[in-house]
């Protein structure tokens, strides 16, 4: 198996790039099947969220080069199969209602640093490095561009893409890459923390509060985006959830949604 994945008690999909003998690089197998899980777990109520990392201490170098390099003499509608696919993986992972965590050690390399972009939330290891290596190979960083300028915006994108220079964590992090570092024996307990914030949030708030999120991307504050917003507010006081959120607070108890983790 390319991808491990295994759910807790409490919710937590772990998903695991299984391929440490090429630093976790994906092939054709691979993304196919990170996005067939990644598609099953957004339809699945127990998931409350989505953890993604790497096996044998790296994150993700990206696209195999062995892969790229055979699609390099293959028939044009195969080329095409597989970039669709590759953009479909990114954008399942993108748009997951459920919210996405990266925990980063090692390497995130071309697309690696695609999937780090794509998670809503990011810890990496203070030893962790980055880089947008795809003109060094005489590729672009095509598919994953709209995720990386969006992420850490154009300026910044523009030395990542076309230096292809290894930045540091600390260096991801201050231009917004990742959200959170953590020495290497505390990434775990970085990572928990995260999701346990997650946790006390309502599930189908945070659904709605992803898509809100990609509503208001590129739009002006105009009236066409405040009715929209209008009617999302009027959708949440009228939920179930909203009911039992505001009910919880003012009677002082835990909402109904939270769901208790062992140590």
């Amino acid at each position: 198996m390319d991808i491990l994945e295994s759910i807790d008690e409490s919710g937590v999909a772990n998903l695991t790039l299984n391929r440490p003998h090429r630093r976790n690089a994906f092939d054709r197998a691979a993304m196919l099947e990170l996005t067939t899980i990644l598609r099953r777990l957004d339809c699945d109520a127990r998931v409350r969220v989505v953890t993604l990392s790497g096996a044998g201490g790296n994150f993700c170098a990206g696209g195999d080069i062995e892969w790229m390099h055979g699609l390099a003499n293959a028939s044009p509608q195969a080329q095409d199969d597989d970039a669709m696919a590759l953009s479909e993986m990114f954008h399942t992972l993108d748009r997951l209602s459920k919210p996405t965590v990266a925990v980063i050690e090692g390497v995130a390399f071309g697309g690696g640093v695609g999937l780090v972009a794509c998670c809503d939330i990011a810890v990496a290891d203070v030893a962790s490095k980055f880089a947008m290596s795809e003109v060094r190979l005489g590729l672009a960083p095509a598919v994953v561009g709209p995720y990386v300028v969006r992420a850490v915006g154009p300026r910044a994108s523009r030395a990542l893409f076309l230096t292809a220079e290894s930045i540091s964590a600390d260096r991801a992090l201050q231009i917004g890459l990742v959200h959170q570092i953590a020495q290497k024996n505390e990434i775990k307990a970085a990572r928990d923390h995260v999701i346990d914030a997650l946790l006390f949030g309502a599930p189908g708030a945070q659904a709605q509060t992803k898509s809100l999120v990609a509503l208001c991307e590129q739009r002006p504050i105009d009236l066409s985006l405040r009715r929209e917003t209008a009617h999302v507010i009027m959708a949440r006081w009228a939920s179930l959830e909203g009911a039992e959120g505001l009910s919880s607070f003012l009677e002082r108890r835990a909402p109904n949604w939270r769901p208790r983790r062992q140590a």
